[in-house]
């Protein structure tokens, strides 16, 4: 589950996590009362979803009145598909330098891993390799204060603020492991006159411990496209890539985005049609992320229960509705496909019966736009 920033900030500062002073505003006129007490502010849209700043979800303002106009404009729009209900208005900061610190786990290696970067402010994938410093945790011995050490030094810091580093990195982790996270992260850590503050915050509680932890508020937000698919009895996941994927089954569709990866595209949806899903849930879910405005769509389908004509049969439903759109690429195996093939070349569209095959169609499709 993930907790918007503000709740997330309220378990960081509960803990002795340096973070802005700001209030949650449900009105222009909260935010301007806000921002008479705090000065300049940073009017921030609270949705549970990354890249908000580049949609426009942040915007500062030097007085009350500015403060209360743009969390009107912010009240009521949607950001990245999600609807804005709530802003966090809090202290401008002076930003001297960002960085970037956090904890999740490594399902590869079945471990903690702590993630720093003296690249802060952006999106951790965004960073190149070389500026990323990685250390794997031994569960058993955790995290020390020499591993926080080592990440600090790693990022080039020296005196006052590797002290407060190495601190701050203990407590992280802290908050990571006590609150059963999937991932914890403060991008950026900002420096502020010479000290360390979590300018953001992100905390994803797994979901399976929420039951240990009755005092975090559970929050059923999502965005009118995920309730929508929801309600066709699929289950739907938003990411940031431009690669719209939709496949029958939790491990396939895991796969496909490793494979997507791997060849180097990026997955805009985790989308997972289940086992048995027809012709007509599956046409109305693929006529919704197209919506979404992905640069190319990948159809990963190993027919079991789920036949493979019905999928083509989906596919050319949306099709005849849409006529030309961005590239589908899909791969087709198992109950049915013969007659599925027979279909799709009626139409012409091409199938693949390898993975590999279509994951580099498709990555090379988006590439050509």
């Amino acid at each position: 589950m993930k907790l918007y920033e503000y709740l997330a900030k309220e378990i960081f500062s509960k803990n002795g996590l340096p973070v802005p002073k700001g209030y949650l505003c449900l009105s222009p006129e909260d935010a301007a009362r806000a921002a008479l007490e705090l000065g300049p502010v940073a009017v921030k849209a609270q949705i549970l979803a990354g890249g908000r700043g580049k949609a426009g979800g942040i915007t500062f303002a030097a007085t009350p009145e500015e403060a209360g106009i743009a969390t009107a404009r912010l009240l009521g729009s949607e950001i990245r598909g999600y609807p804005v209900t709530r802003v966090l208005v809090e202290e401008k900061l002076n930003i001297q330098g960002e960085l970037y610190l956090g904890f999740t786990v490594d399902t590869s290696d079945r471990r903690p891993v702590a993630l720093a970067s003296c690249q802060g402010g952006v999106n951790i994938e965004e960073v190149p390799p070389e500026k990323l410093v990685r250390l794997l945790i031994d569960p058993l011995f955790g995290f020390s204060s020499y591993s926080a050490l080592y990440l600090g030094l790693r990022l080039g810091l020296k005196g006052e603020l590797l002290k407060e580093f190495v601190s701050l990195a203990l407590i992280l982790y802290w908050i990571f492991m006590k609150y059963d996270a999937e991932l914890v992260e403060i991008n950026p850590l900002a420096i502020v006159e010479g000290h360390l503050i979590a300018a953001d915050a992100r905390l994803n509680i797994d979901d399976d411990a929420l039951y240990r932890h009755p005092e975090i508020e559970v929050i059923e937000d999502g965005s009118e496209l995920e309730k929508a698919i929801k309600n066709l009895g699929l289950a739907y996941v938003q990411l940031d890539g431009n690669i719209a994927v939709l496949a029958n089954g939790a491990g396939i569709t895991m796969a496909t985005l490793d494979t997507l990866e791997k060849f180097g595209g990026r997955a805009a949806n985790f989308l997972d049609a289940g086992g048995g899903a027809g012709a007509e849930p599956m046409a109305k879910a693929l006529d919704l992320i197209l919506d979404t405005g992905p640069r190319a769509v990948l159809i990963n389908i190993f027919g079991g229960i789920t036949r493979c004509d019905e999928v083509a049969r989906a596919l050319i439903q949306v099709k005849e509705k849409r006529g030309q759109t961005v590239p589908i690429i899909l791969r087709l195996v198992g109950t049915n496909e013969d007659e599925a093939y027979r279909l799709l070349k009626t139409y012409g569209i091409e199938a693949f019966k390898g993975m590999p095959e279509a994951v580099a169609a498709v990555v090379s499709a988006t590439q050509k736009l």
